[in-house]
């Protein structure tokens, strides 16, 4: 007879016979067997629960005895357990293969949110809700919001966040353990609120299962999964979701730690930047320092500094004036600032670099003094360090200055003496005053031309320095007399030597001056003449309206002849003019001006009383005056024109004392 259903070790139960078959056995044992491969067939073909009554049915349809039938029922459950055994091996080889590609995804170092939104899928997936999703708490809000979700539907349930103990997560975050509600509406255990609920009713959410992400022992968020209908979440699905929420932890870990050290690297990245401009600039700065060093060693001038300057910062370089101007020889007007007086005086109230645009301005200063300005046009930023540099070199132009000053007044002061000697008369010890320009680097006997300039007493200081500089750069001498500045300039024709004189210290005044040569002399003794000279040509410039110009008595024509050396002027004018002089000297009346506007209007008294401002009687008197004193003839063509270039000359020599 048979055995009784007999529990495997495995759980399965199992069908135990005896060692002799009943009677009819051999009728039995064929259908027996074949009932057992169709039900073995269903298995292979994973075919539906109520497919595995088919055998048993046509065996009672065909009149199988109870033996038998019940032979046939134990096959059919043993297939129905071996059915599920085998869906449950390929439900837990598919939940394997999920947490394998999740735990890929970490070691393929993918982004936070693919793998979070990956992890919501592959969760919905495997336990085959109709809904899943992450939440992750806010610290900065004291709240949790929605991160990913899968198989939503509601904008507003996709945009929640939840207040802090809330709702199922809030009670899963509480107690950092799995809990799961088949109602949600209906369960009592955790706070509701109108939000939440309003979410979840408008997503149409009914059971609920939320596992913790645990960051240590840290809850920093939810993972649910979630049905539109009823359900009761078994163990299995627990475990799953849980192991997914330990992936999304690891991955939101990752994330932070990949934040951070990215952070710290940016961080060391800005730093070693940082340190490396430094590094630079230090570099630059040093370099920039022995070049300023080597140019004052070398006795160089502004113009070391300013190339030193625009080889460590590049761009270019302008020198100022104190007035905000160009230096004399440099044309940078393109590479100023729209106000360089201006940003100037800033820099030097401020002692700091001045920026307006692209141009960076530092003073030159000593003490309190305002000796120029160097200006850089560079349309990059400067660094402090850089800015630095150009401060240094304004302190280094300030030091050439002041020692080219200091250098240019004792020069300057020795070159005035001697020149104050050769314009004495009589001069004293002609070779002692040889020896002592050769020493300053001037040969009195070579052909020297006489300049005089005659300029503002209030620019007089710079005239004499720029006088001096052109002296000494070209081996002549240069001073002062009687108000005047002086240059003994050699191997030069006078013409030339007036202009070039006029030109270079109108460009250190900042305005016009009048300039007049005379020469080329040799040996100190005839100095002093071509002085007298050089002088009388320079007033006569201005008596003639030709300020700011320069000339020699060559360039003058007619009145060159007179002003030249040699000829008596003073005794011409005596000569031809004397008798007049003398009665307006003695009474006060102006009878030159009445003759001078008597010749400029052409002879006639009308007109020269309306020049004068008086009746034409009055002229006619004072005419017949001069006639009394000069004689009848005065107005004779040949003594008029000797009458006229008296009066011119007069005027002129008036002018030029």
């Amino acid at each position: 007879m048979d055995r009784p259903l007999m529990a495997r070790p495995d759980g399965v139960p199992a069908v135990a016979r005896t060692a002799a078959p009943p009677t009819g056995g051999a009728a039995r044992a064929p259908r027996a067997t074949s009932a057992a491969a169709e039900y073995l067939r269903l298995v292979l073909d994973d075919a539906a629960a109520i497919e595995f009554e088919g055998p048993l049915v046509r065996a009672r349809a065909s009149g199988a005895d109870a033996a038998t039938l019940a032979e046939l029922e134990g096959v059919r459950l043993l297939a129905l357990q071996v059915r599920a055994a085998f869906a449950a091996r390929r439900r837990r080889e598919s939940e394997l293969s999920a947490l394998f590609d999740t735990a890929s995804d970490l070691a393929a170092l993918r982004g936070v949110d693919s793998v979070l939104t990956a992890i919501v899928r592959r969760a919905r997936q495997l336990l085959g809700t109709d809904v899943s999703y992450l939440t992750l708490n806010d610290d900065a809000r004291g709240n949790t919001y929605m991160r990913v979700t899968d198989g939503s539907v509601s904008a507003r349930f996709q945009a929640l966040r939840l207040p802090m103990g809330a709702g199922l997560g809030g009670l899963v975050a509480q107690a950092a353990a799995p809990y799961a509600t088949a109602s949600y509406f209906t369960d009592p255990r955790f706070h509701h609120t109108d939000e939440i609920d309003d979410g979840v009713r408008e997503e149409g959410l009914v059971a609920i299962l939320g596992v913790p992400l645990i960051r240590g022992s840290q809850v920093i968020g939810v993972l649910y999964a979630a049905d539109r209908t009823e359900r009761a979440f078994d163990r299995s699905e627990v475990a799953l979701l849980g192991s997914l929420a330990a992936h999304a932890a690891i991955a939101i870990d990752n994330a932070r730690l990949l934040e951070e050290t990215r952070t710290a690297l940016e961080e060391l990245s800005a730093a070693t930047r940082e340190l490396r401009a430094h590094t630079e600039s230090v570099e630059r700065a040093a370099g920039a320092h022995d070049r300023f060093i080597g140019v004052v060693l070398r006795g160089g001038g502004v113009e070391g500094v300013a190339a030193a300057v625009t080889e460590a910062l590049g761009g270019r370089i302008t020198v100022l004036d104190e007035e905000g101007r160009p230096t004399a020889g440099d044309d940078g007007a393109a590479a100023l600032p729209p106000d360089p007086a201006g940003a100037l005086a800033l820099a030097r109230a401020t002692g700091r670099t001045v920026r307006d645009g692209e141009w960076w301005t530092a003073a030159v200063t000593v003490g309190s003094e305002l000796l120029g300005g160097l200006v850089l046009q560079q349309a990059a930023d400067l660094s402090d360090a850089d800015q630095r540099i150009l401060e240094r070199a304004a302190l280094v132009t300030a030091l050439l200055l002041l020692i080219r000053r200091t250098a240019g007044e004792a020069e300057g002061r020795v070159r005035g003496e001697l020149v104050d000697e050769l314009l004495t008369v009589p001069l004293r010890d002609p070779d002692g005053l040889r020896e002592r320009a050769r020493r300053l680097g001037a040969d009195l006997d070579r052909p020297l031309a006489v300049v005089v300039v005659r300029v503002e007493e209030r620019c007089r200081g710079r005239a004499l320095a720029a006088a001096t500089h052109l002296a000494a750069t070209r081996g002549g001498l240069a001073g002062t007399r009687d108000a005047r500045v002086v240059l003994c300039l050699p191997d030069l024709a006078a013409a030339d030597a007036a202009a070039l004189v006029r030109r270079e210290v109108a460009a250190a005044v900042g305005r016009p001056v009048t300039a007049g040569g005379a020469g080329p002399v040799h040996g100190p003794a005839a100095v002093a003449g071509a002085s007298a000279e050089a002088g009388r040509c320079a007033s006569t410039l201005e008596a003639l309206g030709r300020a700011g110009e320069s000339a020699s008595a060559d360039e003058l024509g007619f009145v060159g002849l007179l002003v030249g050396e040699g000829r008596d002027v003073p005794g011409f004018v005596t000569a031809t003019l004397a008798p007049v002089l003398d009665y307006d000297a003695r009474r006060g009346t102006d009878l030159v001006t009445t003759l001078r506007a008597w010749f400029a209007t052409g002879g006639s008294p009308a007109r020269a009383a309306e020049v004068l401002n008086v009746h034409v009687n009055t002229v006619t008197q004072r005419l017949d005056r001069v006639g009394r004193l000069l004689g009848r003839d005065w107005s004779a063509p040949d003594r008029a024109l000797e009458v006229q270039l008296a009066l011119r000359l007069h005027r002129l020599t008036a002018a030029g004392d």
